[in-house]
């Protein structure tokens, strides 16, 4: 009897939680329920991502899986909307400051926290199961590796970008559209990045939302309004266009020759992110990350560790952060031979 009491309350709930969203008509109840069935991974849980998490863990998809190497800054409150100054001053990394937060909006959501760096090796492995995924990276080395994985597993994907205050957004669906290669040809942009031109908030909440209503358009299955278009603005300067999609690239290594390129390259162990002066060394065993802050604390001017990650400032100049998957940034530089010579200093070969 109680449980029966129980799960009555529980629909009452439930029925209050998403009362206004279930009276939009191409959602109703019955997409409610597939909603509370569907399954979503955001890739990047920086400006876009939090925005994402945030409006999928609202409208009430039963299953978000949280995706980040990342832990937070102070730099990152300006946009990325879940942080806060705690997060930064104890540099929580991003899935779990995020899902903190998303766990008080909305108990019922399964979220599943990776703090890992998406690489070949495994980025199968964290698409696996997801009825789509929401692009929240923030370079198109990552973003090819999702779509060539998307398409490989045929998993719907959702690209958005944001810099300064332009922002795009499109669609891809395996076997339905072309693929992200069919517009881009090459991960090698050349293009600004938010840490060399900046970025407002704003933009990165208009691509997010647009982002996130054709996720909902998709899990409910309303495929009829999906917008087929590759859409761009610049909020600041007042400008906006559709672009039509263009046709399937019969040469395409991924839609057309299906080759799926970026699941074959080798995982590379050095990565400069762009505009940060910080490069990622990867290729170490586990850390130990108890053992490591001892290790280092007399190396080195100061060191602070949490359960997640250890951060040591160099006496001259720079800092380390070691996570325990074995991934190390250097940090204070963006040349690769000073980032080498540094890491073979303090952690060795």
């Amino acid at each position: 009897m109680t449980n029966r009491v129980t799960n009555e309350e529980k629909s009452t709930e439930q029925a209050e939680r998403y009362s206004r969203q279930t009276l939009f008509a191409p959602i109703g109840q019955k997409g409610q329920r597939k909603l509370a069935g569907s399954a979503v991974c955001i890739v990047g849980m920086g400006a876009l991502g939090t925005v994402l998490a945030s409006h999928m863990v609202r409208a009430g998809v039963g299953r978000v899986r949280l995706v980040d190497r990342d832990y937070v800054e102070r730099s990152n409150l300006q946009r990325q909307m879940l942080y806060d100054e705690d997060d930064a001053a104890q540099s929580l990394p991003k899935v779990v400051a995020a899902g903190n937060k998303l766990r008080k909006i909305n108990s019922d959501v399964k979220l599943e926290k990776a703090f890992v760096d998406v690489t070949p090796g495994n980025v199968e492995r964290l698409l696996e199961n997801m009825d789509l995924v929401l692009d929240g990276t923030d370079n198109f080395q990552t973003r090819f590796l999702l779509n060539d994985a998307c398409y490989s597993s045929g998993i719907p994907l959702i690209y958005g970008g944001a810099v300064g205050s332009r922002g795009m957004s499109a669609v891809f669906v395996p076997g339905s559209t072309p693929c992200l290669r069919c517009l881009i040809p090459s991960a090698d942009s050349g293009g600004e990045t938010c840490d060399t031109v900046g970025v407002i908030s704003p933009t990165v909440d208009i691509v997010a939302s647009y982002q996130s209503v054709e996720a909902l358009k998709l899990l409910v299955g309303d495929t009829q309004s999906r917008r087929e278009t590759l859409l761009s603005f610049d909020i600041w300067n007042n400008h906006g266009h559709e672009l039509k999609p263009v046709p399937a690239k019969a040469d395409c290594p991924c839609c057309g020759l299906k080759t799926y390129p970026a699941l074959r390259r080798e995982e590379e162990t050095l990565l400069s992110l762009c505009g940060r002066e910080s490069i990622q060394i990867a290729g170490h065993a586990p850390f130990d990350l108890s053992l490591w802050a001892e290790k280092l604390a007399p190396a080195t001017r100061k060191v602070k560790a949490n359960p997640y990650l250890v951060r040591a400032e160099l006496n001259e100049g720079g800092r380390l952060v070691l996570f325990e998957d074995g991934r190390v940034l250097v940090q204070g530089t963006d040349d690769p031979v000073r980032a080498r010579s540094l890491y073979a200093r303090y952690i060795g070969n």
